[in-house]
């Protein structure tokens, strides 16, 4: 028997079990009970999802958590504490859409379903909803501050004096930091190095030779904030590749904080805005580049987040239309590899003698399907070695805010992708996302690994013309 014939049977078979009674209000009603039954359980999901890896338990994969989320729209399973649970472990890394052959689009099944989840104040048993769990500190850094780009610098301004004086390795010798809140422990040991920040970009970088294309650079808010010098990198890059470069000033946050916590209305909200800046208050664009790819996954699917928006009645406004508005930015969004790779790039010349590693964020290769691209790229730096990375496509446990909302899981899959990449023997390892960057710099640090952690973009922009005023980010590891 064929495999679409099975799952033609396996999707007559679930319609008959489908429920007479109407379940309008019961969580996840508004998603398209059809892409549920895309799932026919055949289980190739279950070798790449990282909780499965961890725990070997069916509920906490990605066939287990469809069965649970199905059985909850269809009034056999309660949405308690204990489905919950499950369903707040899943990290939405995507791995599964890589792996399964059936076409399953888990990220618009898990999604939704958590912002119905959310907009539960409390389950059968008196729950709350995942995100009112969290400390009230930690929710205000996560959906008050991180998002807002100025917000998150001056939050972190005593954090970079206390870097640059010193007084942060002072107080990790004296123990004082053992004294403070778990979480909020995590928060400091994740920070990187924060150099001088270069200022806000020019709103207007022109092209170095022949101008070839006009883009609008997507710079993000908490990695603005934490990796300013990986814009600078990637507007010189694309600067350099013939390219004027538009960094608009009112542009806002993709979103995904709020959305994947299942708050959508403000991540409605910056989406509309970013719609506004990018489609209406720019003119002719032929690209809008990103460089993190959390937020290139959320501003690609800001049409599903539209569609998903219609479907609740809080947020119906205009939704066909701005569903149409989105379709239109999101053609235009392209990773900084995909659209250079498409553009043609201008070959690097300057060597880098530096033995590095890849590893394939979540949120690029599962949900953006891009892999191939980055490496391209990385192969045309004179000098530079790339060696693979076991379970290189394996979420590292960032997440976007997972490893604050779910540390224990997330400190295995840190402990595990450290340790494949120091198998490696690489002086370096590369990776194009924030989230990533955080995570991967902590749990090489835990090993006493020195180890460079690095955006790919920025070993492209030292092959170009690097910066004369600093040291390489990899300065120690040649």
């Amino acid at each position: 028997m064929k495999g679409w014939q099975l799952s033609a049977i396996v999707k007559g078979m679930n319609r008959i079990a489908l429920p007479t009674v109407e379940s309008s209000r019961r969580p996840g009603s508004g998603i398209d009970y059809e892409l549920f039954l895309d799932c026919v359980h055949c289980g190739l999901c279950t070798s790449a999802c990282p909780t499965y890896l961890e725990l070997g338990t069916e509920m906490d994969s990605p066939r287990g958590r469809i069965y649970l989320m199905r059985g909850v729209v269809d009034g056999r399973i309660a949405l308690d504490a204990e489905v919950r649970r499950h369903l707040d472990l899943c990290l939405d890394c995507r791995a599964c859409e890589s792996a399964c052959p059936s076409g399953v689009k888990y990220g618009h099944l898990i999604e939704p379903f958590r912002v119905d989840m959310q907009r539960l104040t409390k389950g059968s048993t008196g729950e709350k909803a995942s995100a009112s769990r969290l400390p009230w500190w930690l929710r205000m850094l996560l959906f008050q501050v991180f998002p807002h780009r100025n917000r998150a610098s001056l939050a972190l301004a005593p954090a970079r004096a206390m870097q640059r004086l010193g007084l942060d390795r002072l107080l990790q010798r004296s123990g004082i930091l053992r004294m403070l809140p778990s979480r909020l422990r995590e928060m400091l040991e994740m920070l990187p190095s924060l150099p001088r920040h270069r200022g806000r970009l020019p709103e207007i970088f022109p092209p170095v030779g022949p101008k070839r294309a006009r883009v609008a650079l997507f710079t993000g808010c908490v990695n603005d904030v934490l990796f300013g010098d990986v814009n600078w990198a990637t507007a010189r890059v694309l600067q350099l590749n013939g390219c004027e470069v538009v960094v608009p000033r009112n542009q806002v946050c993709c979103g995904a904080l709020h959305y994947h916590a299942g708050l959508d209305q403000p991540a409605v909200a910056f989406a509309r805005k970013n719609l506004s800046v990018f489609l209406d208050d720019l003119g002719h664009l032929d690209a809008v580049v990103v460089n993190v790819a959390g937020c290139g996954s959320m501003l690609k699917d800001y049409k599903h987040l539209f569609s998903q928006a219609g479907n609740a009645s809080s947020l119906q406004n205009g939704s066909g239309d701005e569903e149409q508005k989105a379709a239109r930015f999101t053609s235009k969004v392209r990773d900084i590899h995909e659209f250079l790779i498409e553009l043609g790039p201008v070959e690097p010349r300057r060597p880098i003698p530096l033995t590095a590693t890849y590893h394939d964020a979540c949120h690029l290769c599962h949900a953006q399907k891009i892999r191939s691209q980055p490496r391209d790229l990385l192969g045309r730096v004179p000098g530079l070695r790339l060696v693979p990375l076991a379970e290189s496509e394996v979420c590292c446990g960032a997440a976007g805010s997972y490893n604050l909302t779910q540390p224990e899981m997330a400190e295995r899959l840190g402990r595990r992708k450290a340790a494949r990449i120091l198998e490696t023997g690489a002086g370096a390892v590369l990776t194009a996302n924030a989230g990533c960057l955080l995570q991967i710099r902590k749990h090489l640090r835990h090993e006493g690994a020195n180890m460079a952690v690095l955006h790919p973009v920025e070993v492209l922009w030292w092959s170009y013309e690097g910066d004369p005023s600093r040291n390489p980010p990899w300065h120690g590891n040649l």
